[in-house]
């Protein structure tokens, strides 16, 4: 399947894509426009814009609402939707304290990368790195 978001990824997208590749749809591809494109392609399935299904809901990132949607119990994934949701969403509360790091990581990828896809791509690595992490710690 496609998917489409726009360009210029960050925190929560690079989030997402890993999400998406790793539990969702492992042949995935995507695609991505600039903000306020006036159309999406057709049949692509588009996350992180506003207005769609896949997007920040009561507060939350659109990681969050991925979990929710494909009904994805993994409480590693569900502490990686809050410490994306400390990094990309205003919180009143900080709890997370890997959070500013992991954005602070995700937007220098998406500086010293070619173009979006590369970003997706090295942001994998970082998201693979984080589960691996949260995964030692629990045991």
């Amino acid at each position: 399947m496609t998917w489409v978001t726009w360009e210029n990824v960050g925190v929560d997208r690079m989030a997402c894509a890993w999400l998406i590749r790793r539990y969702i749809d492992p042949a995935a591809e995507f695609f991505f426009v600039p903000v306020r494109a006036p159309s999406l392609p057709a049949g692509a399935e588009p996350f992180d814009l506003p207005g769609v299904r896949l997007t920040h809901r009561r507060g939350h990132a659109t990681f969050h609402t991925m979990l929710r949607e494909y009904q994805l119990k993994d409480p590693l994934l569900q502490r990686i939707a809050r410490i994306v949701d400390e990094a990309d969403v205003v919180q009143e509360v900080t709890v997370e304290p890997v959070a500013p790091g992991l954005d602070f990581i995700c937007r220098g990828i998406r500086l010293t990368s070619t173009d979006d896809q590369t970003a997706l791509d090295r942001g994998a690595l970082i998201y693979d790195a984080l589960y691996a992490q949260l995964a030692a710690e629990t045991q």
